[in-house]
């Protein structure tokens, strides 16, 4: 079995790489973390009419068709310059939402929108009290309207729309939730920015009073819904903090051969020689996990939820390993703001983050092991 990209997806890699260091330098992270801007408005223009924006979404609704693979290719690409744009909350989240349970017409009308860049989209699952859970939801859809309060939505200041996880019943269990979809701009709305550990990736509490909202998918399939695009998104996620790790060791790799100390590089001493080199097996490992998820996910494997699970928990590891050890392979420099290592050090505690604690993705990979050894 041959897990790795063909020469068209490489090929791609090579492309999105170099349209990525020319227009996406540290500078332009540092603008959007030391500002109020909920993105980079230029750069997700100059995404979107590279095409990326519809890569995993079908022709038929506007996009490329391309597929799961190449969306891959893309997120490791964005994760190894930190690109602060709402790219992971529209397409791995708000626009797999829709292609698994959306309508046609809600299809139709807003994944062309998302393939163009002119519509941001988020999901909105927190309401804070821990891990996400079927009774943590508390968020009322009824009668065509959406109350309740969502935390930590991530680029919730940037999206003009919301896939929002509520409870549309009183029963019990997963069977009295839904996906709802909500206009952000439209009335009884109101957003607040939330502080976070990576600025440049803002997040937001949206209260929603008597919101006018639309069911996207059956009442009862919220739940199993969610989890399916979680899984989804943690693959993505994961190439994105695989290419944050290797990032961090070039970056602590080219300092260590260049910073002299006793006459000699700090590359040629054992203490550094071991950082670099454990922060290359951790690196490997979480690829390697990668390429399984990425496997699973573009062929829609039974194994599914145990790739997306020990991707998001390897690419986890790998991506805050790497940031610290820059961190400490450049030494008391490495802990000022005029170093770029901090840039990293955020964006891998953000992305631990994200998608849900680490804790709770390993109680998934321990589940999942469970049930592959019963079958």
């Amino acid at each position: 079995m041959n897990f790795d990209f063909s020469d068209d997806q490489k090929l791609l890699r090579e492309q999105a790489r170099r349209f990525l260091s020319e227009r996406c330098p540290p500078k332009a992270v540092r603008a959007v973390l030391e500002s109020e801007a909920s993105h980079d408005r230029a750069l997700w223009s100059a995404i979107a009419e590279m095409g990326w924006l519809g890569t995993s979404i079908p022709e038929e609704f506007g996009g490329l068709g391309l597929g799961y693979l190449e969306l891959c290719v893309i997120a490791e690409e964005l994760g190894r310059v930190l690109a602060p744009v709402p790219f992971a909350s529209s397409i791995y989240l708000f626009a797999e939402c829709l292609l698994r349970a959306g309508s046609a017409a809600q299809k139709s009308k807003l994944l062309p929108k998302v393939s163009d860049g002119s519509l941001i989209g988020c999901f909105a699952r927190s309401e804070g009290g821990g891990a996400l859970t079927v009774r943590s939801i508390r968020t009322s859809f009824k009668g065509g309207r959406l109350n309740g309060v969502k935390l930590a939505v991530s680029d919730g200041m940037a999206a003009d729309h919301a896939i929002v996880l509520a409870r549309a019943s009183d029963e019990a269990g997963e069977r009295g939730l839904c996906l709802v979809l909500v206009d952000l701009n439209g009335p009884g709305v109101s957003r607040r920015a939330e502080q976070s550990i990576d600025p440049s990736r803002k997040h937001a509490r949206i209260v929603f009073e008597n919101t006018p909202a639309e069911a996207v998918g059956q009442i009862g399939e919220g739940w199993s819904t969610t989890q399916a695009v979680l899984n989804r998104a943690a693959i993505l996620t994961a190439f994105e903090q695989v290419g944050g790790a290797d990032a961090c060791l070039a970056m602590a790799k080219a300092y260590a051969m260049e910073r002299y100390a006793f006459g000699r590089p700090i590359a040629s001493y054992q203490a550094i020689k071991h950082k670099l080199a454990d922060m290359y097996v951790n690196n490997e490992l979480a690829r390697s996990n990668s390429y399984y998820g990425a496997w699973a996910m573009a062929t829609d494997a039974p194994e599914l939820a145990l790739a997306a699970a020990a991707a998001r928990v390897s690419a986890t590891q790998a991506f805050d390993y790497a940031a610290k050890e820059n961190i400490q392979t450049h030494g008391g420099v490495g802990f000022t703001w005029e170093f770029d290592c901090h840039l990293y050090y955020k964006r891998a505690r953000e992305l631990a983050l994200n998608l849900g604690a680490q804790r709770s993705w390993k109680d998934k990979l321990v589940s999942a092991l469970e049930m592959s050894n019963a079958a």
